[in-house]
Formats: C-alpha cells, sequence, structure tokens
C-alpha cells in the first residue's frame, strides 16, 4: 500500500511543479493565456484526483502507521489550497487585463469600479481562505478523534485478550494443584496403612514371642 503512496506522491510533486510554473506565467503571457488557463484547470483536476487515490490508500494502512502519512497528505491538501488560490487570482488578473482589452479608452474612466471590484474579490477570497482553513481544522479533529478512537478499541481488545489468558492459565493451574493435591493425599493414605499394617505387625510377633518365652520357662 505504501509503495502505490509514494508513486502517487511523484506524481503529484511533478505536476504541481508544472501548474505553479504555468501560473506563474499567466500574467505575463499574451494569445496564449486563454489555452494556458484552460491546461492549468485540468491538471489541477488531475490532482485532486491523486489526493482522492492517496486518502484511499491512507485508509488501508494499519493504524499505527497511518498518522505518517496522514500528515503527508494534509500538507499535499495545504498545497493544492494554495494553488487553488493561486490560479483563482492570476484568472482574476487575467479576466480585469481582458476586460482593459475590450473596453479600450473607456477602461480609464471606470478604473475606479474595477479596483473596487478587485478589492471586493480580494475580500471574498479572504473570507473563503478562512472557511477553509475552519474546515481542514475540524476535518483534522475528526479524523484525530477517529484515530484516537480506533487505537482505543484495540488496546481494549488487546488487554482483554491478555486478561482471558491469564485467567485460563489460572485454571489450569489450579486444576493441575487439586489434581497434585488428590495424589499427595493418596500417597500419604497408603503410607499409613502401611505403617499401620508394620505396627500392627510387630505388636503381634512381640506377643508370640514372649508367649513361647513364658511357655517355656513354665515347663
Amino acid at each position: 500500500m505504501s509503495s502505490d503512496f509514494e508513486t502517487y506522491e511523484q506524481d503529484f510533486g511533478t505536476i504541481t511543479a508544472d501548474v505553479t510554473n504555468k501560473i506563474g506565467r499567466i500574467p505575463k503571457l499574451n494569445g496564449e493565456k486563454t489555452q494556458l488557463v484552460l491546461n492549468v484547470d485540468k491538471q489541477l483536476e488531475e490532482v485532486r484526483e491523486l489526493l482522492e487515490q492517496m486518502d484511499l490508500e491512507v485508509r488501508e494502512i494499519p493504524v499505527q502507521s497511518r498518522a505518517m502519512y496522514n500528515s503527508r497528505l494534509k500538507s499535499y491538501k495545504q498545497e493544492m489550497d494554495k494553488l487553488e488560490k493561486d490560479f483563482k487570482r492570476s484568472r482574476i488578473a487575467y479576466s480585469d487585463e481582458v476586460r482593459n482589452e475590450l473596453l479600450g479608452e473607456d477602461a480609464g474612466s471606470s478604473e475606479n469600479q474595477l479596483i473596487k471590484l478587485r478589492e471586493e474579490r480580494a475580500h471574498l477570497l479572504d473570507n473563503t481562505e478562512r472557511l477553509e482553513r475552519s474546515s481542514r481544522r475540524l476535518e483534522a479533529g475528526y479524523q484525530i478523534a477517529v484515530e484516537t478512537g480506533q487505537e482505543i478499541l484495540s488496546n481494549l481488545h488487546s488487554d482483554r485478550e491478555k486478561i482471558q489468558r491469564a485467567r485460563e492459565r489460572l485454571r489450569e493451574t489450579d486444576a493441575n494443584l487439586g489434581k497434585s493435591s488428590r495424589i499427595l493425599t493418596g500417597m500419604l493414605r497408603i503410607i499409613q496403612n502401611r505403617v499401620l499394617v508394620f505396627i500392627l505387625g510387630a505388636i503381634i510377633l512381640l506377643v508370640i514371642i514372649l508367649a513361647i518365652y513364658f511357655n517355656m520357662r513354665a515347663h
């Protein structure tokens, strides 16, 4: 899985480097601007697809290694957001230039309106950036909460398995102790019985010897 992720990373780096170069060229070109804008738009769509593929790959990576790849994916998404914002600004500048070319001499009379429009656009872009940053923070917080919850559940499951194995070993130990106790009890009973038999035999033998002795003495 990680090899596929790294392949997507290489493609991401190649395309974004080319897009960055083209975005910087848009305000400086004349006749090729329209085609260049369309080409950048297409490449940005390819980058979005790469990010989606990387996101899917990260979901398949084990939890213990996922945090590192999530961090890298987050930085790529931030880079993508910056590229889109730079592209928007470049297109705004391009649109203003096209409008000035169409208006010709009348452009000078509407300069104040154009300045006002640019300020409003910049304000909207700033608001959009703030909303996007907030959205990314919420998404990152949610992702961390999900990963933390999964890790906690995994640890609890592992701890439960350890406790169950310990209980099984304890039951086996109790069973072995019970069996050993029964064996020892049986052996003690056998020894006790043999001692009693030995003592009883010794008493009988002593009685016989005494009887013979007194009998011979009487004669």
